[in-house]
């Protein structure tokens, strides 16, 4: 009976040991937990929360030396280029940078008797020598026109080449007809003396000696 007892209270304080044990690092491992989660107010402060960075995007550079790529241009539109055909008299001569009729009839305009110029320039023929082709008028608008002849007589045109594009090279001059001489050519022609009395400025001819020509075909 007394061993049992003995027994008894030695179970005992072996289970009460054993129990404080176990309280005791309940509560330091609850008091470890608060020491490491703590945080002290006082010195936490804005500043030293730093702000998250915002990852930057890579900017495709380009290597030191080298030109920066372009961008293709849209290719142009080409249109075939419409090329007259011409038959050539006299000089060789080629149809670019000829003048129109209308800027060769001011050119005409800025001449004096005895002026000579070197031009050229395109417009249509109104008529042509219909014997041997060895002259021929050119339209220069305004009801005026180019009396044209070619230089040492050395070639003419065809006589079939009114109404047709032509272009000149040579030199061009103006020619001073006199009322005497116009009133000639008047009474010569048929008019009456009515018509002959209203003739009283003198005329100007536009000339030009031509070295070459292109007619169209």
């Amino acid at each position: 009976m007394k061993k049992t007892l003995v027994l008894a209270a030695a179970l005992l304080s072996l289970v009460a040991c054993k129990k404080n044990e176990i309280e005791v690092k309940t509560e330091d491992t609850v008091i470890e937990g608060k020491d490491t989660t703590m945080v002290d107010t006082d010195t936490v402060t804005k500043d030293s929360v730093a702000p998250a960075e915002t990852p930057e995007t890579e900017e495709s550079e380009t290597p030191e030396g080298a030109e920066p790529a372009k961008e293709k241009a849209p290719a142009a539109k080409t249109t075939a280029a419409v090329k007259e055909n011409y038959q050539s008299f006299g000089d060789k001569i080629t149809a670019d940078n000829a003048i129109t009729k209308a800027q060769m009839l001011k050119k005409y305009n800025t001449l004096k008797p005895g002026d000579t110029i070197t031009v050229k320039f395109k417009t249509d023929i109104k008529e042509v020598c219909q014997k041997k082709g060895c002259w021929m008028s050119l339209d220069l608008t305004q009801g005026k026109e180019s009396f044209v002849k070619f230089k040492d007589y050395g070639f003419f045109v065809p006589l079939n080449a009114g109404g047709q594009e032509a272009i000149v090279h040579g030199k061009a001059f103006v020619s001073e007809i006199s009322v005497a001489q116009l009133k000639h050519y008047a009474k010569d022609g048929g008019k009456s003396e009515a018509e002959i009395a209203k003739i009283t400025k003198p005329e100007f001819k536009y000339g030009f000696m031509a070295d070459g020509v292109l007619i169209s075909e």
